[in-house]
């Protein structure tokens, strides 16, 4: 009996609340906000205010209720007194039923153990730290501002704060050698966060990096080494129970105007996923010497071949063609014997 990828999906809704740049001490090589989430910098008054019109709306229409989202800076470092403000907004509207939690995206050097209990108290729930790698060459050429060991202390200072940790990781950053991001896996599965964002290094028009690339001293990952190895961390991640949230960057306007080279695909997620999934069928595909038909979960089914198809050859080669592929509402895999009677060990859980 095998398990079948337990996809833990969010209970509510995200409301992202995007603040490019606010409060970062510096700007990273790779780094380009505005393009990667189609937001332009704002003042933070014009930010609140947005905020708490848009879920006074959301409330009146019925709509949530929402977890809020407070992304694109440096929040634990926003000059005061605005993370209070923006905390208060979500307090008042959390009363009203519309908000259901709130976490934030952060730096590992802003994360004091006293910062982390202010704002736990004043109703942070979550911490994803823009970690992008443990390793102390990458971190120093993308121009982090810390090393290893900060990374790793900063997720230890959340989870003594009492709030959850979420973990995001860049593989392919400038200082990359092979190792670097399986390294980075083994860590982050031993510090077992609440979830994990996978972003693959991009080169983004006006940035630093851009002018590396340029050069040729910077060469980022090829679309299809990214996905090999997201594909290998994703299925580790799920064998530990621990969710990967996104993988690889939102398409966006701006920054599909901005790209100039790099893993990005429209499709990325759904490419990553059907490969770990057939990562994970293989072994036991490869014992069967009869014809089958496999019953595959429908949850899975818009993910299983792949972008268009792209893992039917694989399956093919394994002895599987595509019209001995169903889907059915189920939680597990079932191998169906063409021949003979089917065996209940012949489940795939």
């Amino acid at each position: 009996m095998i398990p079948a990828p337990r996809i833990q999906r969010r209970k509510n809704s995200l409301f992202p609340v995007f603040i490019p740049f606010a409060g970062c001490p510096h700007r990273c090589v790779f780094c380009s906000q505005n393009a990667q989430t189609g937001q332009k910098p704002r003042p933070l008054s014009e930010v609140l205010q947005q905020l708490d019109a848009d879920l006074a709306e959301a409330r009146n229409a019925g709509r949530g209720p929402y977890e809020l989202g407070f992304f694109g800076g440096t929040f634990t470092a926003l000059p005061e007194p605005w993370p209070e403000r923006f905390l208060a907004v979500a307090a008042r509207h959390r009363e009203a039923g519309t908000v259901s939690g709130v976490r934030c995206s952060t730096r590992p050097d802003a994360t004091s153990p006293e910062t982390l209990a202010r704002l736990r108290k004043l109703g942070l729930d979550t911490v994803e730290l823009g970690i992008q790698s443990f390793d102390g060459d990458a971190l120093c050429k993308s121009g982090r501002g810390y090393d290893g060991e900060i990374a790793r202390n900063a997720c230890e200072n959340v989870r003594r704060s009492g709030l959850r940790l979420g973990i995001q990781l860049m593989p392919g950053l400038p200082g990359d050698r092979p190792g670097v991001f399986r390294n980075d896996v083994d860590l982050a599965l031993r510090l077992v966060p609440d979830c994990v964002r996978l972003y693959p290094c991009v080169v983004m028009e006006g940035t630093p990096l851009a002018d590396t690339w340029r050069n040729g001293e910077y060469h980022p990952w090829p679309l299809a080494r990214a996905v090999d190895e997201l594909a290998d961390a994703l299925n580790r991640f799920r064998g530990a129970g621990i969710p990967v949230i996104r993988m690889g960057l939102a398409p966006e306007t701006e920054m599909n105007a901005s790209l100039l080279d790099g893993p990005w695909h429209p499709a990325f997620g759904q490419s990553v996923k059907a490969l770990a999934l057939y990562r994970h069928l293989k072994p036991h595909l490869e014992t069967l010497t009869a014809p089958i038909t496999l019953v595959v979960p429908r949850r899975l089914q818009g993910e299983f071949l792949g972008h268009a198809n792209e893992l039917l050859p694989k399956y093919e080669a394994l002895g599987l063609p595509q019209h001995a592929i169903r889907f059915e509402e189920r939680d597990d895999f079932l191998l169906e014997n063409l021949q003979t009677t089917v065996d209940p060990e012949d489940k795939i859980r």
